[in-house]
């Protein structure tokens, strides 16, 4: 696929590390020489130094042929003005715009094709601010992500010690929860896959992902490990985009307490939001901490524009006593290394927004797709179209099916059900198959299985 990136910052390089590793024909664009040297370096793609809305510099990034243009600038105007560019003088099939404002959000009959031709809109900040929130929702959980409009939920955790099923086999789960249904969709152990099977044992340490309909998420997860105590209070580190919309998600189901260096942001988040505490000081001052009994909080979040200030602060609320932390940080490098040490979860911008791009990227019909383990892993939900002639997967059961090594297909959507798979549970047209897939490298297998043959026409 012919694709155009606008925008090299932090979300476009990694979209484009993503797509030049699966072959796709890349070309990125921005005025900052630096940057596109940067993944010259690293990737084999093709660059244009330029203004992204100008039609000129479109047509020299290869707009006249391309597939798909992604204006991810930090700049609304800019991506809408390029999307309209590339479908007005350039005919361009799919163009998706990176949108920030919640005003132009507030709006989405603008995105239309009778108005500024964008096909896709993606918010990182809004889909961040729902990541966050499912974390604290789901204290025990690394991450949580969800499929048919929230009816299912993918939930990776680590196992521990004195959890109900660590030390027993995985087919000791139904033994446990009779009434209800959920499937292991992989367990990582010391970073090495292992694939579940009934006889497989959980292990103190053990990276598991599970898939149950949302309302059985809470039992499966009290089998894994001792329930942690309930999260009650919240402190966020950062007043921005981010910040203010966590502290609004939150404020009617925690006390939350909000602080930002920035008087004037603190004033005007003071009228905003009617049940957060909002304080004006520096997160990483630890007499600010002690006073505003950061060792009585459950979750502390932060979320400033700067990563360091991240980092170090995390670390301070940690030993000063709260329980789980969790940091924005913008290097993948540095989530890798810090994530799961004092810092319960580093989380990367750019990963957590990769997801609605490659949904709509990825070959074949995608209702979902989730980056998992910091971009190693997906999860897809994907749409099964055909008849039993023309598709691999219609009127055969989970066995008969040829699927790559390690991947599992977790649950069937039918409907309004949400069916856990098992052995001989039978695919049938326009199901929604919920997969894990450990290895990106795996993804072109996945899509041909749900490709139409031609008998379908």
């Amino acid at each position: 696929m012919k694709i155009i990136i606008l925008g090299a910052g932090q979300v476009g390089s990694n979209l484009a590390e993503h797509l030049v590793r699966e072959g796709n024909d890349l070309t990125v664009v921005d005025v900052d020489e630096e940057k596109l040297s940067a993944l010259q370096d690293r990737f084999d793609l093709r660059t244009v130094r330029g203004p992204a809305s100008h039609p000129s510099i479109l047509r020299q990034a290869g707009a006249e042929d391309a597939d798909m243009l992604v204006a991810v600038t930090l700049n609304d105007e800019t991506n809408i003005v390029a999307c309209k560019l590339a479908g007005t003088l350039y005919n361009i099939p799919t163009k998706i715009a990176r949108i920030r404002s919640t005003d132009y959000m507030n709006h989405p009959d603008l995105f239309g094709p009778d108005n500024f031709s964008v096909d896709h809109v993606i918010a990182p900040e809004q889909e961040i601010t729902d990541y966050l929130r499912k974390l604290i929702d789901y204290p025990e959980a690394l991450q949580v992500v969800d499929f048919g409009a929230g009816r299912a939920r993918l939930v990776a955790m680590r196992a521990r010690a004195g959890g109900p099923l660590v030390g027993h086999e995985l087919r000791d789960l139904r033994k446990h929860l009779p009434k209800l249904d959920a499937r292991v969709a992989a367990i990582f152990r010391r970073d090495r896959t292992i694939v579940p099977e009934g006889r497989t044992v959980i292990q103190d340490g053990d990276e598991i992902f599970f898939i149950a309909a949302t309302e059985n998420i809470r039992a499966v997860m009290k089998e894994m490990r001792r329930s942690d105590r309930s999260v009650r209070r919240v402190m966020i580190a950062g007043g921005g985009n981010i910040g203010q919309r966590l502290a609004r998600s939150l404020e009617l189901d925690y006390e939350v307490k909000l602080i930002d260096h920035n008087k004037k942001s603190t004033e005007r988040l003071a009228q905003m939001l009617k049940h957060t505490l909002v304080l004006t000081g520096d997160c990483t001052d630890e007499d600010l901490m002690v006073q505003e009994n950061i060792e009585d909080m459950d979750v502390f979040c932060a979320l400033t524009n700067d990563e360091e200030n991240n980092i170090m602060s995390s670390l301070l609320a940690k030993r000063l006593g709260a329980r789980k932390v969790i940091a924005l940080i913008n290097r993948a490098s540095y989530v890798d290394l810090l994530q799961g040490g004092e810092i319960d979860i580093a989380l990367s911008p750019a990963q957590a927004t990769i997801g609605p791009l490659l949904t709509h990227i990825r070959r074949g019909d995608m209702a979902v797709v989730h980056s998992l383990r910091r971009g190693a892993a997906e999860a897809l939900e994907a749409v099964v179209h055909g008849d039993a002639r023309s598709s691999k997967l219609i009127n055969r059961s989970i066995e008969e099916i040829s699927l790559p090594e390690g991947v599992s297909i977790g649950a069937i959507l039918r409907g309004n059900d949400v069916i856990i798979a098992h052995h001989d549970t039978v695919i049938e047209p326009e199901d929604h198959l919920v997969l894990f897939v450990p290895n990106k490298r795996l993804i072109p297998k996945v899509e041909k299985l749900f490709q139409v043959g031609l008998g379908f026409f």
